[in-house]
Protein backbone atom coordinates (compact mmCIF):
# COMPACT_ATOMS: atom_id res chain seq x y z
CA UNK A 1 0.00 0.00 0.00
CA UNK A 2 2.88 2.44 0.41
CA UNK A 3 3.28 2.19 -2.90
CA UNK A 4 0.11 3.87 -3.97
CA UNK A 5 -0.32 7.69 -3.52
CA UNK A 6 -1.79 9.05 -0.93
CA UNK A 7 -4.42 10.94 -2.13
CA UNK A 8 -5.27 8.41 -4.44
CA UNK A 9 -5.32 5.66 -1.62
CA UNK A 10 -7.61 7.85 0.48
CA UNK A 11 -9.91 8.40 -2.80
CA UNK A 12 -10.42 4.56 -4.13
CA UNK A 13 -10.83 4.00 -0.16
CA UNK A 14 -14.11 6.77 -0.48
CA UNK A 15 -15.21 5.16 -3.69
CA UNK A 16 -15.28 1.71 -2.85
CA UNK A 17 -14.85 0.47 0.10
CA UNK A 18 -13.84 -3.23 0.77
CA UNK A 19 -13.99 -3.32 -3.43
CA UNK A 20 -10.41 -2.20 -3.18
CA UNK A 21 -7.67 -4.87 -2.33
CA UNK A 22 -4.13 -4.18 -1.50
CA UNK A 23 -3.24 -7.47 -0.05
CA UNK A 24 0.24 -9.03 -1.18
CA UNK A 25 -1.54 -12.54 -2.14
CA UNK A 26 -4.01 -10.68 -3.86
CA UNK A 27 -1.54 -8.42 -6.07
CA UNK A 28 0.07 -11.87 -6.58
CA UNK A 29 -3.29 -13.29 -7.97
CA UNK A 30 -3.96 -11.02 -10.50
CA UNK A 31 -0.19 -10.60 -11.59
CA UNK A 32 -0.53 -12.50 -14.74
CA UNK A 33 -2.42 -14.50 -16.91
CA UNK A 34 -2.23 -17.51 -19.08
CA UNK A 35 1.28 -16.36 -20.62
CA UNK A 36 4.72 -16.59 -19.23
CA UNK A 37 4.32 -12.53 -18.33
CA UNK A 38 3.67 -11.30 -14.32
CA UNK A 39 3.66 -7.68 -13.17
CA UNK A 40 2.09 -7.09 -9.74
CA UNK A 41 -0.44 -4.26 -9.67
CA UNK A 42 -0.66 -1.40 -7.38
CA UNK A 43 -3.85 -2.78 -6.29
CA UNK A 44 -7.03 -4.91 -7.32
CA UNK A 45 -10.26 -3.22 -7.65
CA UNK A 46 -13.28 -5.72 -7.59
CA UNK A 47 -16.49 -3.80 -8.17
CA UNK A 48 -19.81 -5.56 -7.71
CA UNK A 49 -21.51 -3.21 -9.87
CA UNK A 50 -21.65 -0.68 -12.53
CA UNK A 51 -21.55 2.01 -10.39
CA UNK A 52 -18.65 0.88 -8.94
CA UNK A 53 -17.01 0.23 -12.07
CA UNK A 54 -17.60 4.23 -12.58
CA UNK A 55 -16.63 5.22 -9.28
CA UNK A 56 -13.40 3.23 -10.16
CA UNK A 57 -12.40 4.38 -13.31
CA UNK A 58 -13.13 8.19 -12.37
CA UNK A 59 -10.71 7.89 -9.73
CA UNK A 60 -8.41 6.23 -11.39
CA UNK A 61 -9.07 9.37 -14.12
CA UNK A 62 -8.17 12.34 -11.66
CA UNK A 63 -5.15 10.77 -10.67
CA UNK A 64 -3.91 9.36 -14.04
CA UNK A 65 -3.09 5.57 -12.80
CA UNK A 66 -3.81 3.20 -15.27
CA UNK A 67 -6.55 0.29 -14.93
CA UNK A 68 -6.23 -2.91 -16.82
CA UNK A 69 -9.35 -4.90 -16.71
CA UNK A 70 -9.48 -8.54 -16.26
CA UNK A 71 -11.56 -11.78 -16.06
CA UNK A 72 -10.17 -15.08 -14.62
CA UNK A 73 -6.87 -14.61 -16.27
CA UNK A 74 -6.69 -17.16 -19.15
CA UNK A 75 -5.96 -15.53 -21.67
CA UNK A 76 -2.52 -16.25 -23.54
CA UNK A 77 -1.31 -13.15 -24.78
CA UNK A 78 -0.60 -11.13 -21.56
CA UNK A 79 -3.55 -8.45 -22.18
CA UNK A 80 -4.57 -8.90 -18.44
CA UNK A 81 -1.13 -8.35 -17.41
CA UNK A 82 -1.21 -5.16 -15.16
CA UNK A 83 0.72 -2.37 -16.64
CA UNK A 84 3.87 -1.11 -14.37
CA UNK A 85 2.26 1.18 -11.73
CA UNK A 86 -1.07 0.24 -12.85
CA UNK A 87 -4.56 -1.38 -10.59
CA UNK A 88 -5.99 -4.24 -12.15
CA UNK A 89 -9.62 -4.16 -12.35
CA UNK A 90 -11.25 -7.48 -11.72
CA UNK A 91 -15.00 -8.23 -12.65
CA UNK A 92 -15.08 -11.67 -11.21
CA UNK A 93 -17.44 -10.38 -8.95
CA UNK A 94 -19.93 -8.88 -11.53
CA UNK A 95 -20.99 -12.36 -11.80
CA UNK A 96 -24.72 -12.64 -12.51
CA UNK A 97 -27.27 -14.20 -15.04
CA UNK A 98 -29.35 -11.12 -15.42
CA UNK A 99 -31.98 -12.44 -17.75
CA UNK A 100 -32.38 -15.58 -19.73
CA UNK A 101 -35.22 -14.88 -22.68
CA UNK A 102 -35.76 -17.82 -24.84
CA UNK A 103 -38.47 -16.04 -26.79
CA UNK A 104 -35.95 -13.46 -27.82
CA UNK A 105 -33.04 -16.03 -27.88
CA UNK A 106 -31.19 -13.93 -26.07
CA UNK A 107 -29.37 -13.90 -22.25
CA UNK A 108 -28.43 -10.86 -20.38
CA UNK A 109 -25.16 -11.39 -18.51
CA UNK A 110 -22.40 -9.15 -15.93
CA UNK A 111 -18.90 -10.13 -17.37
CA UNK A 112 -18.06 -12.21 -14.33
CA UNK A 113 -20.16 -14.90 -15.49
CA UNK A 114 -18.54 -18.34 -16.42
CA UNK A 115 -18.82 -19.51 -20.01
CA UNK A 116 -19.34 -22.88 -18.55
CA UNK A 117 -21.96 -21.67 -15.76
CA UNK A 118 -24.18 -20.24 -18.32
CA UNK A 119 -24.02 -23.11 -20.84
CA UNK A 120 -25.88 -25.22 -17.79
CA UNK A 121 -28.18 -22.82 -16.94
CA UNK A 122 -29.21 -22.18 -20.69
CA UNK A 123 -29.71 -26.07 -21.10
CA UNK A 124 -32.87 -25.83 -19.21
CA UNK A 125 -34.65 -23.59 -21.51
CA UNK A 126 -33.47 -26.05 -24.73
CA UNK A 127 -30.55 -23.17 -25.41
CA UNK A 128 -26.67 -22.72 -25.77
CA UNK A 129 -24.02 -19.71 -26.48
CA UNK A 130 -22.35 -20.86 -29.46
CA UNK A 131 -18.43 -19.49 -28.66
CA UNK A 132 -16.96 -22.86 -26.78
CA UNK A 133 -13.08 -21.89 -26.44
CA UNK A 134 -11.01 -24.65 -24.88
CA UNK A 135 -11.48 -22.96 -21.18
CA UNK A 136 -15.07 -22.21 -21.22
CA UNK A 137 -15.43 -24.55 -17.68
CA UNK A 138 -13.34 -21.48 -16.18
CA UNK A 139 -12.81 -18.55 -18.74
CA UNK A 140 -15.62 -15.45 -18.19
CA UNK A 141 -18.02 -14.48 -20.35
CA UNK A 142 -16.54 -10.92 -20.20
CA UNK A 143 -12.72 -12.25 -21.06
CA UNK A 144 -14.35 -14.21 -24.11
CA UNK A 145 -16.09 -10.31 -25.21
CA UNK A 146 -12.51 -8.44 -24.69
CA UNK A 147 -10.48 -11.22 -26.75
CA UNK A 148 -13.20 -11.99 -29.04
CA UNK A 149 -12.70 -16.00 -28.43
CA UNK A 150 -14.00 -18.44 -30.33
CA UNK A 151 -13.58 -22.16 -30.46
CA UNK A 152 -14.41 -25.32 -32.35
CA UNK A 153 -18.18 -24.46 -33.31
CA UNK A 154 -16.82 -20.97 -35.33
CA UNK A 155 -16.65 -23.23 -38.15
CA UNK A 156 -20.79 -22.88 -37.68
CA UNK A 157 -21.98 -20.12 -35.57
CA UNK A 158 -18.83 -17.45 -35.62
CA UNK A 159 -17.01 -16.15 -32.82
CA UNK A 160 -18.12 -14.40 -29.87
CA UNK A 161 -18.23 -10.84 -31.92
CA UNK A 162 -20.62 -12.95 -34.30
CA UNK A 163 -22.66 -13.59 -30.82
CA UNK A 164 -23.62 -10.66 -29.33
CA UNK A 165 -26.38 -8.32 -29.58
CA UNK A 166 -25.49 -5.28 -26.93
CA UNK A 167 -23.70 -4.18 -24.51
CA UNK A 168 -22.91 -1.86 -21.74
CA UNK A 169 -19.69 -0.27 -21.00
CA UNK A 170 -17.85 2.47 -19.02
CA UNK A 171 -15.61 4.87 -20.90
CA UNK A 172 -12.21 5.96 -19.25
CA UNK A 173 -14.15 8.77 -17.84
CA UNK A 174 -16.41 6.87 -16.08
CA UNK A 175 -19.46 7.42 -18.37
CA UNK A 176 -22.15 4.56 -19.27
CA UNK A 177 -22.02 3.89 -22.82
CA UNK A 178 -25.18 1.67 -24.52
CA UNK A 179 -24.99 0.08 -27.81
CA UNK A 180 -27.35 -2.83 -29.30
CA UNK A 181 -30.15 -4.87 -27.29
CA UNK A 182 -32.05 -7.84 -27.33
CA UNK A 183 -32.48 -7.66 -31.38
CA UNK A 184 -31.00 -9.69 -34.23
CA UNK A 185 -31.49 -6.16 -36.94
CA UNK A 186 -30.10 -2.89 -36.59
CA UNK A 187 -29.05 -0.78 -38.83
CA UNK A 188 -28.83 2.22 -36.53
CA UNK A 189 -25.71 4.34 -36.39
CA UNK A 190 -21.88 3.20 -35.78
CA UNK A 191 -21.84 -0.52 -34.57
CA UNK A 192 -19.92 0.40 -31.32
CA UNK A 193 -20.68 -3.00 -29.95
CA UNK A 194 -18.88 -4.60 -32.43
CA UNK A 195 -16.27 -2.42 -32.14
CA UNK A 196 -15.86 -2.97 -28.45
CA UNK A 197 -15.95 -7.23 -28.71
CA UNK A 198 -12.06 -7.79 -29.39
CA UNK A 199 -10.68 -4.59 -28.04
CA UNK A 200 -9.21 -6.17 -24.96
CA UNK A 201 -10.23 -3.57 -22.63
CA UNK A 202 -8.28 -0.84 -24.07
CA UNK A 203 -11.57 0.96 -24.81
CA UNK A 204 -14.10 0.49 -22.50
CA UNK A 205 -14.81 -1.72 -19.79
CA UNK A 206 -17.50 -4.13 -20.36
CA UNK A 207 -19.69 -4.53 -17.53
CA UNK A 208 -23.11 -6.27 -19.20
CA UNK A 209 -23.49 -7.92 -22.33
CA UNK A 210 -27.13 -9.23 -24.27
CA UNK A 211 -26.04 -12.81 -25.78
CA UNK A 212 -27.29 -14.15 -28.76
CA UNK A 213 -28.28 -17.77 -28.15
CA UNK A 214 -29.35 -20.80 -30.30
CA UNK A 215 -31.51 -24.20 -29.99
CA UNK A 216 -29.57 -26.76 -28.35
CA UNK A 217 -29.35 -29.38 -31.96
CA UNK A 218 -31.32 -32.62 -31.67
CA UNK A 219 -28.81 -34.80 -32.34
CA UNK A 220 -25.10 -34.93 -33.37
CA UNK A 221 -22.65 -37.35 -35.23
CA UNK A 222 -18.60 -37.77 -35.72
CA UNK A 223 -16.09 -38.33 -38.46
CA UNK A 224 -12.69 -38.75 -37.61
CA UNK A 225 -10.59 -38.96 -40.77
CA UNK A 226 -6.56 -39.56 -41.89
CA UNK A 227 -4.60 -38.29 -44.73
CA UNK A 228 -1.40 -39.24 -45.75
CA UNK A 229 -0.06 -35.86 -45.30
CA UNK A 230 -1.70 -32.63 -44.93
CA UNK A 231 -1.86 -30.83 -48.35
CA UNK A 232 -4.09 -34.37 -48.47
CA UNK A 233 -6.14 -32.91 -45.18
CA UNK A 234 -6.52 -29.19 -46.25
CA UNK A 235 -7.54 -29.98 -49.82
CA UNK A 236 -10.35 -32.33 -48.22
CA UNK A 237 -11.66 -28.91 -45.96
CA UNK A 238 -11.76 -26.63 -49.02
CA UNK A 239 -13.77 -29.56 -50.16
CA UNK A 240 -16.24 -29.52 -46.88
CA UNK A 241 -16.29 -26.10 -46.78
CA UNK A 242 -17.33 -25.74 -50.26
CA UNK A 243 -20.62 -27.52 -50.12
CA UNK A 244 -24.15 -27.02 -48.80
CA UNK A 245 -23.32 -29.16 -45.35
CA UNK A 246 -21.52 -27.41 -43.19
CA UNK A 247 -19.92 -29.32 -40.28
CA UNK A 248 -20.39 -27.78 -36.66
CA UNK A 249 -16.68 -28.46 -36.39
CA UNK A 250 -13.64 -29.07 -38.63
CA UNK A 251 -10.48 -29.71 -36.54
CA UNK A 252 -7.01 -30.43 -37.75
CA UNK A 253 -4.22 -32.16 -35.85
CA UNK A 254 -0.47 -32.82 -37.98
CA UNK A 255 1.65 -35.55 -37.95
CA UNK A 256 3.03 -34.85 -35.07
CA UNK A 257 0.24 -34.02 -33.19
CA UNK A 258 -0.60 -37.69 -33.84
CA UNK A 259 2.56 -38.81 -32.90
CA UNK A 260 2.45 -37.26 -29.46
CA UNK A 261 -1.39 -38.85 -28.87
CA UNK A 262 0.10 -42.42 -29.98
CA UNK A 263 3.38 -41.49 -26.88
CA UNK A 264 0.53 -40.77 -24.57
CA UNK A 265 -1.95 -44.06 -24.56
CA UNK A 266 -4.61 -42.75 -27.68
CA UNK A 267 -5.64 -44.78 -30.14
CA UNK A 268 -4.53 -43.05 -33.34
CA UNK A 269 -2.99 -45.17 -36.05
CA UNK A 270 0.12 -43.97 -38.06
CA UNK A 271 -0.87 -41.24 -40.57
CA UNK A 272 0.10 -37.90 -41.81
CA UNK A 273 -2.86 -35.67 -40.38
CA UNK A 274 -6.01 -36.18 -38.96
CA UNK A 275 -9.38 -34.06 -39.38
CA UNK A 276 -12.12 -33.95 -36.81
CA UNK A 277 -15.72 -33.08 -37.51
CA UNK A 278 -18.87 -32.97 -35.84
CA UNK A 279 -22.77 -31.96 -38.02
CA UNK A 280 -25.38 -31.69 -36.13
CA UNK A 281 -29.14 -32.14 -36.92
CA UNK A 282 -32.15 -34.94 -36.12
CA UNK A 283 -32.58 -38.92 -36.74
CA UNK A 284 -33.75 -38.30 -40.20
CA UNK A 285 -31.44 -35.49 -41.26
CA UNK A 286 -28.11 -37.07 -39.54
CA UNK A 287 -27.60 -39.84 -42.23
CA UNK A 288 -27.61 -37.23 -45.43
CA UNK A 289 -25.65 -34.85 -43.77
CA UNK A 290 -23.06 -37.40 -42.72
CA UNK A 291 -23.11 -39.12 -46.12
CA UNK A 292 -22.22 -35.13 -47.55
CA UNK A 293 -19.32 -34.54 -45.58
CA UNK A 294 -18.20 -38.05 -45.48
CA UNK A 295 -18.20 -37.48 -49.64
CA UNK A 296 -15.92 -34.41 -49.16
CA UNK A 297 -13.60 -36.17 -47.31
CA UNK A 298 -13.01 -38.52 -50.18
CA UNK A 299 -10.18 -37.97 -52.49
CA UNK A 300 -6.45 -38.24 -52.95
CA UNK A 301 -4.54 -38.94 -49.84
CA UNK A 302 -7.44 -40.55 -47.41
CA UNK A 303 -6.31 -43.46 -45.49
CA UNK A 304 -9.38 -44.17 -43.21
CA UNK A 305 -12.42 -42.94 -42.14
CA UNK A 306 -14.43 -43.39 -38.85
CA UNK A 307 -17.94 -42.60 -38.47
CA UNK A 308 -19.55 -42.14 -34.57
CA UNK A 309 -23.97 -41.73 -34.73
CA UNK A 310 -24.18 -42.43 -30.74
CA UNK A 311 -22.43 -40.51 -27.77
CA UNK A 312 -20.57 -42.85 -26.78
CA UNK A 313 -19.20 -43.43 -29.56
CA UNK A 314 -18.33 -39.62 -30.55
CA UNK A 315 -16.66 -39.83 -26.84
CA UNK A 316 -14.15 -41.99 -28.06
CA UNK A 317 -13.39 -40.02 -30.94
CA UNK A 318 -13.25 -36.70 -29.72
CA UNK A 319 -10.98 -37.83 -26.19
CA UNK A 320 -7.58 -37.29 -28.31
CA UNK A 321 -8.28 -34.27 -29.39
CA UNK A 322 -9.07 -33.38 -26.17
CA UNK A 323 -6.10 -34.85 -24.48
CA UNK A 324 -3.82 -33.39 -26.91
CA UNK A 325 -3.07 -29.76 -24.77
CA UNK A 326 -2.35 -32.12 -21.70
CA UNK A 327 -0.07 -34.09 -23.40
CA UNK A 328 2.49 -31.16 -24.81
CA UNK A 329 3.22 -31.19 -21.38
CA UNK A 330 5.09 -34.35 -21.59
CA UNK A 331 7.10 -33.06 -23.99
CA UNK A 332 8.25 -29.34 -22.44
CA UNK A 333 6.97 -27.18 -19.55
CA UNK A 334 7.05 -24.16 -21.84
CA UNK A 335 4.74 -23.32 -24.42
CA UNK A 336 4.09 -20.34 -26.58
CA UNK A 337 0.70 -20.67 -28.02
CA UNK A 338 -0.07 -18.64 -30.96
CA UNK A 339 -3.58 -18.78 -32.66
CA UNK A 340 -2.78 -17.81 -36.26
CA UNK A 341 -5.02 -17.92 -39.22
CA UNK A 342 -3.96 -18.67 -42.81
CA UNK A 343 -6.40 -19.43 -45.48
CA UNK A 344 -7.98 -22.71 -46.17
CA UNK A 345 -5.85 -23.51 -49.02
CA UNK A 346 -2.76 -22.64 -47.46
CA UNK A 347 -3.19 -24.68 -44.62
CA UNK A 348 -0.30 -27.41 -46.18
CA UNK A 349 2.42 -24.45 -46.63
CA UNK A 350 2.10 -23.32 -42.82
CA UNK A 351 2.10 -26.78 -41.62
CA UNK A 352 5.10 -27.86 -43.56
CA UNK A 353 6.74 -23.69 -43.12
CA UNK A 354 6.36 -24.65 -39.38
CA UNK A 355 7.91 -28.08 -39.44
CA UNK A 356 10.69 -26.45 -41.27
CA UNK A 357 11.16 -23.97 -38.00
CA UNK A 358 11.33 -26.54 -35.68
CA UNK A 359 14.27 -28.05 -37.91
CA UNK A 360 16.17 -24.73 -38.43
CA UNK A 361 15.78 -23.97 -34.35
CA UNK A 362 16.17 -27.72 -32.76
CA UNK A 363 12.59 -27.33 -31.01
CA UNK A 364 9.42 -29.25 -31.05
CA UNK A 365 6.62 -27.60 -33.01
CA UNK A 366 3.13 -28.59 -32.82
CA UNK A 367 0.40 -27.72 -35.09
CA UNK A 368 -3.68 -28.69 -34.41
CA UNK A 369 -6.76 -26.36 -34.29
CA UNK A 370 -9.82 -24.88 -36.39
CA UNK A 371 -9.54 -25.63 -39.76
CA UNK A 372 -12.55 -24.64 -41.07
CA UNK A 373 -11.71 -21.09 -40.11
CA UNK A 374 -7.90 -21.65 -41.29
CA UNK A 375 -7.33 -20.70 -37.67
CA UNK A 376 -4.27 -23.33 -36.49
CA UNK A 377 -2.54 -23.65 -33.40
CA UNK A 378 0.96 -23.44 -33.37
CA UNK A 379 2.44 -24.28 -29.97
CA UNK A 380 6.54 -23.84 -29.42
CA UNK A 381 7.87 -26.12 -26.77
CA UNK A 382 10.62 -25.36 -25.02
CA UNK A 383 11.93 -25.65 -21.19
CA UNK A 384 11.96 -22.23 -19.84
CA UNK A 385 15.01 -22.91 -17.30
CA UNK A 386 17.25 -23.76 -20.09
CA UNK A 387 18.65 -20.05 -21.48
CA UNK A 388 19.78 -21.20 -24.72
CA UNK A 389 16.52 -23.31 -25.76
CA UNK A 390 14.02 -20.21 -23.87
CA UNK A 391 15.88 -17.96 -26.61
CA UNK A 392 15.10 -19.90 -29.51
CA UNK A 393 12.21 -20.41 -28.71
CA UNK A 394 11.06 -16.70 -28.36
CA UNK A 395 13.83 -15.99 -31.74
CA UNK A 396 11.58 -18.99 -33.73
CA UNK A 397 8.44 -16.53 -32.62
CA UNK A 398 8.41 -13.82 -35.10
CA UNK A 399 9.81 -16.40 -37.80
CA UNK A 400 5.93 -17.85 -37.25
CA UNK A 401 4.19 -14.99 -38.06
CA UNK A 402 5.98 -13.80 -40.71
CA UNK A 403 5.44 -17.28 -42.18
CA UNK A 404 1.99 -16.38 -41.61
CA UNK A 405 1.38 -12.68 -42.85
CA UNK A 406 3.25 -13.76 -46.57
CA UNK A 407 0.63 -16.39 -46.70
CA UNK A 408 -2.06 -13.80 -46.78
CA UNK A 409 -2.71 -14.93 -43.29
CA UNK A 410 -3.42 -12.80 -39.89
CA UNK A 411 -1.87 -12.93 -36.09
CA UNK A 412 -5.03 -13.53 -34.33
CA UNK A 413 -8.40 -16.02 -34.87
CA UNK A 414 -9.57 -15.95 -31.05
CA UNK A 415 -6.85 -15.08 -28.27
CA UNK A 416 -6.53 -12.09 -29.53
CA UNK A 417 -3.13 -9.55 -29.60
CA UNK A 418 -2.00 -8.45 -25.97
CA UNK A 419 1.51 -7.97 -25.64
CA UNK A 420 3.05 -10.96 -27.25
CA UNK A 421 1.31 -9.87 -30.64
CA UNK A 422 1.54 -6.48 -30.32
CA UNK A 423 4.90 -5.36 -31.88
CA UNK A 424 3.82 -7.46 -34.82
CA UNK A 425 1.20 -5.13 -35.65
CA UNK A 426 3.08 -3.00 -37.84
CA UNK A 427 3.75 -6.14 -39.88
CA UNK A 428 0.28 -7.22 -40.23
CA UNK A 429 -1.08 -3.59 -41.29
CA UNK A 430 -0.18 -0.25 -43.55
CA UNK A 431 0.48 2.90 -41.43
CA UNK A 432 -2.51 4.74 -42.50
CA UNK A 433 -4.37 1.28 -40.64
CA UNK A 434 -2.49 1.54 -37.60
CA UNK A 435 -3.02 5.27 -37.51
CA UNK A 436 -7.04 5.36 -37.47
CA UNK A 437 -6.86 2.38 -34.92
CA UNK A 438 -4.84 4.97 -32.90
CA UNK A 439 -7.51 7.57 -33.34
CA UNK A 440 -9.90 5.50 -32.06
CA UNK A 441 -8.28 4.97 -28.96
CA UNK A 442 -7.44 8.33 -28.39
CA UNK A 443 -11.36 9.16 -29.09
CA UNK A 444 -12.69 6.79 -26.56
CA UNK A 445 -9.45 7.25 -23.78
CA UNK A 446 -7.81 10.48 -24.22
CA UNK A 447 -5.50 10.17 -21.15
CA UNK A 448 -4.66 6.38 -22.32
CA UNK A 449 -5.30 4.86 -18.81
CA UNK A 450 -7.19 2.03 -19.88
CA UNK A 451 -5.15 -1.30 -20.64
CA UNK A 452 -2.18 1.09 -21.72
CA UNK A 453 0.35 -0.89 -24.07
CA UNK A 454 -1.87 -3.44 -25.07
CA UNK A 455 -2.33 -4.37 -28.79
CA UNK A 456 -1.16 -1.21 -30.60
CA UNK A 457 2.62 -0.98 -30.78
CA UNK A 458 3.87 2.53 -29.95
CA UNK A 459 3.55 4.85 -32.70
Amino acid sequence: MSELPAAFLADLHAALGDALDCRPASLQAHAGDNSWRQQLPLAVISPTNIEQVQAALRCCQRHGVAVVPRGTGTGTTGAAVPTPGSVALSLARMDSILAIRPADRCAIVQPGVLNGTLQQALQAHGLFWAPDPSSFEICSIGGNLATNAGGPRAVKYGTTRDNVLGLKAVTANGELIVCGGPWTKDATGYDLTHLLVGSEGTLAVIVEATLRLQPLPADRAGLRVFYADAASAAAAVARLMGQPVVPTVCEFLDARSLELLRGNGAQVPEAGAMLLLDVEGDSDSLPGLLAALGKACEGEGLLDMDVATDGIARERLWAARRALSPALKTIAPGKINEDVVVPVSRIPELVAGVQALSARFALPIVTFGHAGNGNLHVNILYHPDDTEENQRAHAALPEVFALVLALGGTLSGEHGIGLAKRDFMADAFNPATLALMRAIKQAFDPAGILNPGKVLPPA
